[in-house]
């Protein structure tokens, strides 16, 4: 019953954040101005055209980015696991680096090749990072943790490298990205990134169970018929895949996939057939809500919605490993 009481709040705040925050902004839009459509006058057009899309945009980013953190972190029964952790973020930003160095502005499919360029760099390290793994010791969650560490740091190198020999304004350009960012002019970068995030949430969500046993203990769950090494291989591909895509869509956003996950835990408890549901609403509200601090806290400038996030994400992590280390090392 406490259960369903929580899961019916996060709901309800998640509804109300995703009403209130296209009306909230640089300038305040009266919920009367907008109700004839995108051509009933400018604000119309600002909250149809703009706001509601990076409203989209931010839900699916947020609600991706922590469904992903919980998973990996059941995955390899490990509190500091993040979207992140496997090289997925740093194989995107390599992409994408590496396109704006290149000065790369063609599209594909309504695609730009920054975005292009970051989702294959993000598939590149997944792959990569499996291959590792496999080649080692038959695809152990140790292994591909450390495959994944190694990866991260190699692409972050090769980041530096790039931006280090690039022109002044492409540094800028991809410093810039590299910050995160939710702004986007209407659906279509939302609308690419939502089968994605369909995919790899249901697989997540509809794995609870093996989820639940992975967490304890792998030969627990061998031993009630999970078979470990093919869940895992589905888990870590669906989810890596889905927050690669966010990446490509938003540029790396941090710290999201570590505090959402776990503050819901706290509040709901470690059943993942809960938590996911919960994780989810809530990380997607938590991102939004961030996106419209963002655009308040420096107005008229706009914070990137990263940078806020890892303003938060710091102090969390250091409470974490600090003041939760029972928790942090898994225990």
């Amino acid at each position: 019953m406490r259960r369903i009481t929580i899961l019916g709040l996060t709901v309800l705040v998640t509804a109300a954040v995703l009403v209130a925050a296209p009306l909230l902004g640089l300038e305040t839009i009266d919920p009367r101005q907008v109700a004839g459509g995108a051509g009933a006058g400018p604000e119309a057009r600002i909250f149809w055209s703009l706001r509601v899309p990076r409203v989209m945009l931010g839900f699916l980013a947020g609600a991706a980015l922590s469904v992903g953190g919980l998973t990996f972190q059941a995955l390899f029964r490990n509190a500091l696991a993040t979207p992140y952790t496997l090289g997925v973020s740093s194989g995107a930003a390599l992409g994408a680096t590496l396109a704006i160095r290149l000065g790369a502005a063609f599209s594909l499919l309504g695609i730009p090749a920054v975005s292009l360029a970051a989702f294959t760099g993000a598939l590149l390290a997944v792959a990569l990072v499996y291959g590792l793994a496999r080649a080692r010791q038959g695809c152990s969650a140790n292994i591909m943790l450390l495959a994944g560490v190694a990866v991260n740091f190699s692409f972050a190198s090769l980041i530096l490298l790039v931006h280090y020999t690039s022109d002044a304004a492409a540094s800028f350009n991809i410093l810039r990205w590299l910050m995160g960012r939710l702004d986007t002019v209407g659906p279509d970068e939302a609308l690419r990134l939502l089968p994605l995030v369909v995919v790899g949430g249901f697989v997540a969500l509809a794995l609870h169970r093996e989820l639940n046993l992975m967490s304890v203990d792998e030969e627990l769950a061998v031993s009630r018929g999970v078979d470990v090494d093919r869940y895992r291989v589905i888990l870590f591909v669906t989810t890596s895949v889905m927050v690669g895509g966010v990446v490509a869509a938003c540029g790396p956003i941090g710290f999201v996939g570590m505090m959402v996950p776990h503050v819901c835990r706290l509040l709901i408890g470690p059943d993942h057939r809960w938590l996911g549901p919960m994780s989810l609403l809530a990380g997607g509200a938590f991102l939004v809500a961030c996106d419209v601090l963002a655009r308040m806290l420096a107005a008229p400038a706009e914070l990137p919605v990263g940078v806020l996030t890892s303003l938060l994400g710091g102090p969390f992590f250091l409470w974490l490993l600090v003041g939760r280390r029972g928790a942090a090392c898994g225990a």
